[in-house]
């Protein structure tokens, strides 16, 4: 059972793996990677149904599952959802020290 109801980011990281999946699995082309994407699909599935996953694998998986079947423009959308799913888990990371450090900084204004 996963505990999505536990943080909506796990939620919507549930949401748009399982339709990455079908769409996946749904698609008639040969891929040469096709079971590596699957593979990682899972990966992150098994990571959802865990709670708060970590954000380096969450990003691995990621990377290794645009790498396969990135070309494919009519999955593009989902992988873009998967994407900005993962993003929201970096968005604010805690640093080696411990403290709370942002994912993206402000360009700076002065000058």
């Amino acid at each position: 059972m996963t505990r999505t109801g536990d943080d909506p980011r796990v939620a919507e990281l549930h949401t748009v793996v399982a339709r990455l999946r079908r769409e996946l699995a749904a698609l008639p082309a040969e891929l040469s990677d096709r079971a590596v994407a699957e593979d990682e699909l899972a990966e992150l599935a098994a990571m959802v149904h865990g709670g708060a996953p970590d954000v380096l694998r969450l990003r691995r998986s990621l990377l290794l599952i645009a790498g396969a079947i990135g070309s494919v423009s009519a999955l593009a959308p989902s992988v873009g959802q998967v994407r900005a799913a993962v993003d929201r888990f970096a968005e604010s990371r805690p640093s080696r020290f411990g403290d709370d450090i942002p994912a993206q900084r402000e360009p700076d204004q002065s000058g």
